[in-house]
Order: structure tokens, then sequence, then C-alpha cells
């Protein structure tokens, strides 16, 4: 009975159709598949690759980071017997400069996005599908197909490898000495004048199947989404040759790639082990939750990683976003909430907040941790006080007073010590109480984007969301510090601090908050940092000054998927990100759209309208577009960004973490009535 009304509870697989008539459409959908270790497949919904990070099989040699392009795509064919000669259907599509070839979306019939991402075809009078799916926790990828119907027919496989690291572009007049070597098993490619990866290629059944070696560089591969985003673009790619083998539908056709050693991949039993921990997700959020709930409490498995230690065992911890994120620790500490709690994961919430606890030094929380194993980058200003507000609401959720002794509050004593006294980068508490930090060449908040070496928006000095973060993380401390003294003297901090918050930032004639305090200045640029104030426990306003602020965010800066990074009304604002680097970077935080700030805004505004039922039914309003966007862009995910100006076009990742978990925790903070 269980067993059966969690097979109910999971969300049907999303379904494209796929008419080449559409196909400018169907090129920006995008698949995505991850196994737990930071590694990926993904590619648009036609098969095609529009982005150098789009591939079969880009694997985490260091997981969760280290991310290395293997398998780029392979031109796969179904050959069927005719009258007179052979009917060739190309099942492959591929774009190079100004022509698509081959055009296989001209036999698909429709793509699945599901445990496995699924082509369907019909190649004359055969119906065949096609499905890859990514092994769990190794560098493996398992591509099956399946004649349904129609006469038995040949199938040819010819891969296409990059065998390089997934920030760079592959070209044939590079040095590269890339060659294979065909042993009983497969196909091993490597690139011999280097000490990189090498990918293992294996075909089941092995009884009829044949390899024809044929190496050949192809050139130009058109990535019109790279493109579009002012990058190169296109890439040159090297195949060792084709197999061949007979395709029945009694006989399934299994092309395995894994890296560097070769590793079995059990299509069928995989699968079910990946829909049984999606049955445990969406079951999780409970019987009554609607679709976008549960799609959403399965997107949250995705970023959940391990992250390999020297000398010990693998640490639980988030990635950012796919396709180009790490494990960020602002990022991961606002996403855990959304992802790990309100899907029951707690065992898992605690070894992440443990895993960014063993990192702290000097009373900071890493930043990132640097992608080529240089070590933690501690730039960040707020991922320490969004690690203190995490671990605070894994208690609150858990009951697990032990985990926080044990565990965590060493690490908020340090970080609240450090914060008053002094840390990295100035960081420091005010005479006033107030939390001050930065200059002029640093960004330390999450509007980190910086242009030509400067930061695009200076935000040294007193921050508003940084102090509301900082009087939040003071009454966590007071109430949860075992020490009565230490206790104590948090809370005379947090009461300096909250007087001297409302002086600081209360602008009277906008009514709302300053954005950023610093000497005499006060910037008065509305952004969505001030919500923060609200929507965080302890808020330091009166309830009439609460109202104010969720007012004026709502009216500048509320959009279908989001919250403006800055007004419409200021001269500076920026409603579409550009085609270069520079546009984008300028407009990050400049009125772009985040989903994230959704969370947020959506707690401050039940919270002042006393969690009513109008106020929830609103609330679900504002939430429900994303029911649409999930099949758009990152098929079944959230994007990180969208443009400022309608029609809000996503940008950015296909698929973000804090964008999912907060939008998964305003749909619950919606249905719960108050938060839990």
């Amino acid at each position: 009975m269980c067993g059966r009304m969690s097979d109910e509870l999971l969300p049907e697989p999303l379904v494209v159709s796929c008419d080449p008539s559409a196909l400018e459409e169907l090129l920006a959908k995008e698949w995505l598949l991850t196994n737990r270790i930071g590694a990926y497949a993904s590619a648009t919904v036609v098969g095609a690759n529009t982005r150098q990070y789009h591939g079969l099989l880009v694997a985490a040699a260091r997981p969760p980071v280290g991310r290395f392009m293997a398998l780029s795509s392979v031109l796969d064919e179904l050959v069927l017997p005719a009258e007179r000669t052979e009917s060739n259907y190309d099942l492959a599509t591929f774009e190079f400069d100004g022509a698509f070839q081959p055009f296989g979306v001209a036999n698909l019939l429709e793509f699945r996005d599901d445990v496995a991402a699924t082509f369907v075809y019909q190649c004359g009078p055969a119906r065949l599908v096609k499905e890859i799916i990514l092994a769990d926790v190794a560098n493996a990828v398992g591509i099956r197909y399946r004649l349904l119907s129609g006469p038995a027919g040949m199938l040819r496989i010819r891969p296409f490898v990059a065998l390089r690291p997934q920030h760079e572009l592959r070209r044939m007049q590079q040095d590269h000495h890339i060659t294979y070597l065909y042993y009983r098993d497969g196909i091993r490619v490597e690139q011999r004048n280097a000490s990189t990866h090498a990918l293992h290629l294996t075909l089941v059944p092995a009884a009829r199947r044949r390899f024809c070696p044929d190496p050949q560089w192809w050139y130009r591969f058109c990535y019109r989404a790279d493109r579009a985003r002012g990058l190169t673009g296109s890439e040159d790619l090297y195949s060792p040759g084709r197999f061949e083998v007979p395709l029945s539908p009694d006989s399934p056709v299994q092309l395995t790639a894994s890296l560097d050693d070769p590793i079995e991949v059990n299509f069928d039993a995989l699968a079910e082990r990946k829909r049984q921990r999606r049955r445990a997700l969406v079951s999780a959020v409970g019987a009554g939750a609607d679709e976008l709930t549960r799609r959403l409490a399965a997107a949250t498995d995705a970023f959940v990683v391990q992250r390999k230690r020297p000398n010990a065992h693998p640490a639980a911890t988030i990635l950012a976003g796919y396709h180009w994120f790490g494990d960020w620790g602002r990022d991961a500490m606002i996403a855990l909430p959304g992802l790990l709690l309100e899907t029951g994961r707690y065992e898992t919430a605690l070894a992440v907040l443990r895993g960014f606890a063993e990192a702290v030094d000097a009373g900071m929380v890493p930043n990132f941790f640097d992608e080529y194993g240089s070590g933690p980058s501690f730039n960040s200003i707020d991922a320490s006080l969004w690690f203190i507000i995490a671990a605070d609401r894994y208690v609150s959720a858990t009951g697990d007073e032990a985990g926080w002794r044990n565990h965590l509050m060493g690490a908020v004593g340090s970080i609240l010590r450090h914060y008053h006294d002094g840390a990295r980068f100035g960081i420091h508490a005010d005479a006033d109480g107030l939390l001050a930090g930065g200059d002029e060449a640093t960004q330390l908040t999450w509007m980190d984007a910086c242009a030509a070496g400067r930061p695009v928006t200076p935000r040294h000095g007193k921050c508003v969301e940084i102090n509301a973060l900082w009087h939040a993380a003071l009454r966590i401390a007071q109430r949860r510090d075992t020490e009565p003294a230490t206790a104590l003297d948090w809370g005379h901090l947090a009461d300096l601090v909250a007087g001297a918050f409302e002086r600081n930032f209360w602008n009277e004639q906008a009514q709302c908050l300053y954005d950023v305090v610093r000497g005499d200045f006060r910037e008065s640029a509305i952004r969505p940092n001030q919500i923060l104030a609200v929507a965080l426990p302890d808020c330091p306003l009166p309830a009439d000054k609460q109202r104010s602020v969720v007012a004026v965010v709502q009216r500048e800066l509320l959009t279908p998927f989001g919250l403006r990074t800055l007004s419409p009304g200021d001269q500076r604002y920026r409603g579409h990100g550009g085609h270069s680097t520079e546009s984008r970077d300028l407009a990050y935080h400049q009125g772009t759209v985040w989903p994230w700030l959704l969370g947020p805004f959506v707690e401050a505004y039940l919270k002042v309208n006393d969690f009513s039922d109008e106020a929830r039914a609103q609330a679900g309003q504002w939430l429900a577009p994303f029911e649409g966007h999930l099949r758009e862009a990152g098929l079944g995910y959230i994007s990180e960004t969208f443009d400022g100006d309608p029609p809000h076009s996503p940008t950015g990742c296909i698929a973000q973490a804090w964008s999912v978990g907060e939008i998964l925790r305003a749909k619950r903070l919606v249905s719960a009535g108050r938060p839990g």
C-alpha cells in the first residue's frame, strides 16, 4: 500500500512533443541528469549540444568538481532493410555553422524527462526508444536503445570525444595526440601527451557487435547558446570510429562510457534506485502537495552531492548550480532549508553543516572551494551568518540539541566572536554594534559582480541584509548558547544592534530601508536586500515599518519569477543581460531577477499579514508561474536568473540550488500556514 501510494505521488515525466518546425523553441529546452558526486549529462531535448557544457558524460574528477568533458555526443542511426536497398534513419542532430547535419529531429516524436533522458523516434516502420542514464556516485553513463516495434535493423554509433576540462574547448590544431586502443571489451580513448583522463567505451550485447576503426576529426560544432552569451561557441571533436550492432525488439543495445576505468551500468536496477530516491523526496512533502511542490521536491536531489576530502570520508555538500558552479558556502546555506529540511533529509543536512563548520577559519565559512584544488576562498561577509541561520533552522526542524552542542555551537561562537572583534576584509562590529566590512575594491555580499576589476554594486560599509543577518545570528546565540553569561552578552549586543539598525537604515522619505550606510553616506537605491530584515526571525523593525518595506518591495521589485535587484525607476537599472560577459555582469545585480528572493519575500509578506488565508492565496498566485517555467529552459528545474524586463526570459544556470530550495520553502510556507 505504501509503495503504491508513493508511486501515485510521483509526478509524471515531463513530455515535450518534438515538431521539427518548432526547432528554435526545442533548442531552448534542456535536460539534466546528475549523480550525487557532481558529474552530469545534459543537452537539448532534440539531442543537439548548444553549450560547451553539454555532454553525455561530464565527469567529476575531484568530486564534486574537477569536471571533465569526456563524451560529448554520439552520431547514431538506425539502418533498416528495404526491398532494393537499406533505409537509414538519423537519430542525432548536430548544428554546424549555418546548417544542421544530421537532422535526427525529423524522426523524433517526443522527449521524456525522467530518471533517464528518453527520446522516442519513429523510423519508418520502426518505433525506437533511446534512453540515457547516469550512474550513481560513479563517472559513467549508459545509453540504451530499444526497438519497440517494426523490423530488426542495424544500429550504428559513432562516439565524439572531447577529453577536456569543462571550461575549455577542444581544437584539432592543438598538440593533442588523442588516440585510441581497441581491446576485447571495448575502446579506450586517451590523450597520450598529457597526464589526463581516458574514456572507456563498451557495447553490449558483445556477441554480434563490431567496431569499425575510422578515426576522424569533425570541425566547428556550433554551440548557439554560448554564442548568444558572447562566447566562442565552436569546437572540434574526435571520433575513433563507429560501433555496429544488430537491433531487434527482443535484444536492446547499450553503450556505456566511463572515465578512466571500465564501469558496468545496470540500466534497470539503476533506474529503480533513482525512482526510489525520488519517491522518498516526494513523499516527504506529503500527499496533499500540489504538482509544483512535488516536482521541486524531486529536483532537490540534483544539488546534494559528496565532496571528496583527503584522508577523510566524503562530506555531504550542496552544488550551487548546473552547469558550471561548485559548492558555494552562501548558496549552500540559503538553499539547505528548502533542499534538505523540507524533504526530511535531516542527517544529510547535519552532514552539510558539519562539513562547513569544520572548514571555518578565523570565524569565516568558505565562500567557495577552489575547483582546481588550491583551497577554500573566504571572500564573503554573509556566508558565515547564513550558516548560523541554517544551523538554527536545522535544530528547530529536528530538535537535535546534541547536534548543535557537539558539532555546530563551536563554529557559531567562533563566527560571532571574530565578526565582533575583527575578521578578514576589515569585517568588524562598529561602536554602535552594526557590522561593517570591505572597501572600494571588494565585493563581499551576494551582489558580487565585477566589471573591469571593480564591483558593479559597491556595498562596502554597513549593508542592510548583513546587519539583519547579524542581528538574527546574535538572537540565535542568545537563545541557544549553553553558557548563561555568554548568552546574556549576545543578547545585550543584539539589543544594541536592533536600536542602531532602525536609526541608521530607515529611509523616512521612501518609507523603506537604505541599502548601504557608510559614514554620512546613505544608499537610497531600492533593492531587495531589505526584505531579509522583515523575513528573518527577530526583525529589528516595528510592525508598521515592516509592512511598509514589504509594500515598497512588492511595488518596485516583484515580477512573476522573483525580485528585481534594482528598481526600474533607477537610472542604473538594466532590464536585459545583453550578449556579452561584460553586459551580463553589469546587469547581474542592477535589475536582473533572482527567483531565490521570492523565498524571503513570501515569508515577509505572510508574516506582516499574519499568515491569513487571503495572504496565503496571494502568495500562492505569485509562485504559480514556476509550474510553467519547469517546462522551459532546464526541464524540471528553476533557472538562476531572469531578465528584469518582460517577458522575463530565463538566464544564467538552468538549474540553481537556491532557486529550487527557496521556491520549495515558500510553497511549503504557503501550504503550512505558519513557518515550520
